[in-house]
């Protein structure tokens, strides 16, 4: 059986084009780590890299082994990651996966109740896009994480466990002294000659908006690409356009903005909020207690003032 220290090795050394590095990020002597590869290589039976002037490349059978190697990695990396947060709910670190909207809206009510609660727990969270929320799932970088899809993209990873929070719908930012604002719902229909906000960066908010106007029968004519939501707010409280968005990005409303409700018809898509944990690993005592709080957490904000506050101040103001 291949020896697996010297199998991460190998994969060190691949990915990094160097043994010397490969030896300095697995803490040993350049001396050493030549000497580990070549027992690799008699365990294999054949080079699995080619001595370079400067650095190494491996061979075919280097680098079939070395992908190996990424697995063995990551799984290592979540069996570390499971006994550093497994302990008793009176203690531990609970690692927790956030995306931006999340964060600024349902994580900061969820962890101001745990802490009350859990105070000896330590919580650690992570931010990143979708993809990188789900690799952290992955390789137990984060042993929970709040993530997000739509109809169109639903989120089909059979190594997730997914519990669904609430729906988040997607609503119109108009200016304060809009026309629209005196509408009881919005038709897109009848938004086609209007200017928009869009997100920039290929923002999964910017493929909402595309989506529902070519489905209301019109393409959207951009006036500004923003890269944040207090940022789109601005823009619309300026008159430079009107935007969509969801309606957990907007807690944080500006006073010179409203938000309106689309009609019940339109084609206007939701979101839903996901927690997700890995299959294949027991949940921990923090993670247990921290999935009830963000279901209570989550139901306020679906059910009470704080989803339809928003849009109950649109029509007072």
């Amino acid at each position: 059986m291949l020896n697996v220290r010297h199998l991460l090795l190998l994969t060190e050394a691949a990915e990094r084009g160097s043994l010397t590095a490969a030896a300095e990020a697995m803490g040993m002597t350049t001396s050493a780590a030549s000497q580990q590869m070549s027992l690799l290589e008699r365990e294999a039976g054949q080079p699995l890299i080619e001595r370079l002037p400067r650095g190494i490349r491996p061979t075919p059978a280097g680098s079939a082994l070395a992908e190996r190697g990424q697995a063995i990695r990551r799984e290592l990396r979540a069996a570390q990651a499971d006994l550093e947060s497994f302990a008793d709910l009176d203690r531990g670190t609970l690692r927790l996966g956030s995306f931006p909207t999340a964060s600024a809206s349902l994580l900061p009510l969820a962890l101001t109740r745990f802490r009350r609660q859990y105070a000896e727990v330590r919580i650690e969270v992570r931010a990143g896009v979708l993809s990188e929320l789900c690799e952290m799932l992955h390789t137990g970088e984060v042993e929970q994480a709040l993530l997000w899809d739509y109809d169109w993209n639903r989120l089909e990873d059979p190594a997730l466990a997914l519990t669904h929070l609430l729906d988040d719908p997607t609503v119109l930012v108009v200016p304060a002294d809009s026309p629209l604002r005196t509408h009881p719902s919005v038709r897109l229909s009848d938004l086609a000659d209007q200017e928009w906000i869009i997100r920039a960066d290929n923002h999964p908010v910017a493929d909402v908006l595309r989506r529902s106007c070519r489905q209301a029968g019109f393409e959207p004519r951009i006036a500004y690409a923003s890269h944040d939501y207090q940022e789109a707010q601005a823009m619309v409280a300026a008159g430079l356009g009107i935007a969509l968005a969801p309606r957990l990005a907007l807690t944080s409303r500006r006073s010179d903005v409203r938000l309106l409700p689309f009609a019940s018809d339109v084609p206007a898509p939701t979101r839903r909020i996901l927690l997700a944990h890995a299959q294949t690993r027991p949940t921990t005592p923090p993670a247990q207690a921290m999935t009830r709080v963000l279901r209570v957490v989550a139901q306020r904000f679906a059910s009470s003032g704080l989803h339809r506050a928003q849009l109950g101040a649109v029509r007072r103001g």
